[in-house]
C-alpha cells in the first residue's frame, strides 16, 4: 500500500505546489520503481532505466537554478521527493542523493562556472551520473585522515588513493574526488576512462542490493589542472556537501518508515489469530500506535528543518538531530513491522526485510548515528567529544 500518514494532517502545513509534486513522485514510484525493486534487490542491480524518468520529474538538483537545466525548486520540495523515492527503496533515493547533494552541489557550490555549465545541465538530464568519493578503507567518520594524494605536475594533477563505500561508482561519469594537495584537502572532478582511475564494484551486500556501490582506485592518476574545484578548501568543502545528503536522508527516511507501517497494518487487519485479527490486540496496537506517532514526529521534525533551510536559519547541526532520530525511527519501525509479520516478514512478497537491511546501511553512512551523536552532544554542551 503506497500511501502517507497523517494523524495530524500535517499536510495542510504544505503549500499545493509541494503537495503537486509529492504526489507526482509518489505516482512515479507506484507505477516505475514498486513492480520491479524486488526483483532488481533479489539480483543485486540498479535498474538503470529509472533515472531518465526521475530527471522528467525534476529530481536531480531540483534545488539549483533554472539556468543550469535544474528545477528551482524549494528545499520542502527536495525532501518530499527523496522521502516518496525511499518509500520505493533507500538504493533509489540514494542514487538521487548522490547526483543532487554529492555531485551537482560541490558543482555549483565550489566549481568554475565552466565547469557548471558543463555538467550541471548533464546531470539534471541523466545524460550524465555522478558519484562522490570521500571515505577511505582505513578513514571513515574521520575524513580528515584520508591518505588520497593529489601534486601538481605541470598542467595535470597527479592522483593517487582509494576510496570505499562509493554509491554510483562504478556507472559514474564524473567522480567528486577529495585528496589532500600540500597538505589541503580540495576537491576534483574525475571523469571515467581517466587512464589510472578504476572503480571495481564491491558485491556481497546484504543492504541496498539494488544501488550500485563501489570502490574507487587512483594510481598516477593525470587529470587536468583545471579539474580543480576551486573554492573548496579544507574539510569544510566536503563535509559542506554531507550536510546537504544527511537534509535527504532525514526526509527519505520516512518514506521507508511509512511503507513498513502500512505494511504492518494492512497485515495486522487481515492476519487472523485466536479467531480475530491480530489488530485487536493489544501488543500488536502497542507496536502500531507507536510506529504511527514516530512517524508524526519525524515529519514535524523533517518539515520545520525544511523550512529553516529555505529561510536559511539550518545549521548542520539541525540536520543531525533529523538525520539521527529519523534513521533510528525508520529502522526499529521496520524491526516491529517485521515482528508483525511473524514469519512473513522475511519474505520478499513484503517490502519490510528489505527497507530494514537498507536502513541499516542508512543508519551508518553520512555520518553513523554515533558521530551525530557527539556532533550534537557537542554543539549542547560547547565541549567536543571525539577523541
Amino acid at each position: 500500500m503506497l500511501t502517507g500518514s497523517d494523524f495530524y494532517n500535517i499536510d495542510s502545513l504544505f503549500q499545493e505546489d509541494e503537495l503537486m509534486l509529492r504526489d507526482a513522485v509518489r505516482s512515479f514510484v507506484r507505477g516505475e520503481v514498486l513492480p520491479i525493486i524486488e526483483q532488481a534487490a533479489r539480483e543485486g542491480h540498479f535498474p538503470m532505466h529509472l533515472p531518465a524518468a526521475m530527471a522528467e520529474l525534476g529530481i536531480f538538483g531540483p534545488t539549483l537554478p533554472e539556468a543550469y537545466g535544474c528545477a528551482g525548486a524549494n528545499n520542502v520540495m527536495y525532501g518530499l521527493m527523496m522521502q516518496e523515492l525511499e518509500r520505493g527503496d533507500s538504493g533509489v533515493r540514494s542514487f538521487a542523493s548522490v547526483q543532487s547533494s554529492l555531485v551537482m552541489y560541490p558543482i555549483f557550490r565550489y566549481g568554475t562556472e565552466e565547469q557548471r555549465q558543463y555538467w550541471l545541465p548533464r546531470l539534471a538530464r541523466a545524460e550524465a551520473i555522478g558519484c562522490f568519493g570521500l571515505t577511505e578503507p582505513d578513514h571513515g567518520s574521520d575524513p580528515g585522515g584520508m591518505e588520497t594524494r593529489a601534486v601538481l605536475d605541470g598542467d595535470h594533477y597527479v592522483l593517487n588513493g582509494a576510496k570505499m563505500w562509493i554509491t554510483n561508482g562504478s556507472i559514474a561519469d564524473v567522480a567528486v574526488v577529495w585528496a589532500k594537495l600540500d597538505g589541503v584537502v580540495r576537491g576534483f572532478l574525475v571523469e571515467k576512462g581517466t587512464p589510472g582511475f578504476t572503480a571495481p564494484e564491491m558485491k556481497g551486500k546484504h543492504s541496498l542490493r539494488a544501488s550500485v556501490t563501489s570502490e574507487l582506485v587512483f594510481q598516477d592518476c593525470r587529470i587536468p589542472a583545471a579539474n580543480i574545484l576551486p573554492d573548496a578548501h579544507g574539510l569544510k568543502g566536503p563535509l559542506g556537501c554531507l550536510t546537504q545528503a544527511r537534509y535527504g536522508i532525514a526526509w527519505g527516511v520516512i518514506g521507508a518508515a511509512e511503507a513498513c507501517y502500512h505494511t504492518a497494518l494492512d497485515y495486522a487487519k487481515t492476519r487472523r489469530q485466536f479467531g480475530r485479527p491480530i489488530a485487536g490486540f493489544q501488543l500488536v496496537q502497542q507496536k502500531l500506535v507507536y510506529m504511527e506517532t514516530e512517524i508524526t514526529k519525524a515529519r514535524l521534525l523533517a518539515l520545520h528543518l525544511g523550512r529553516m533551510k529555505d529561510n536559511g536559519s539550518m545549521t548542520f547541526a539541525h540536520v543531525s538531530m533529523a538525520k539521527r532520530n529519523n534513521v533510528d525511527i525508520a529502522l526499529t519501525i521496520a524491526r516491529m513491522a517485521r515482528d508483525i509479520l511473524g514469519a512473513n516478514g522475511i519474505l520478499d512478497e513484503y517490502p519490510v526485510m528489505r527497507h530494514m537491511n537498507n536502513l541499516e546501511s542508512v543508519r551508518t553512512y553520512e555520518g553513523t548515528h554515533d558521530i551525530h551523536t557527539l556532533i550534537l552532544g557537542s554543539e549542547i554542551t560547547d565541549i567536543p567529544a571525539y577523541s
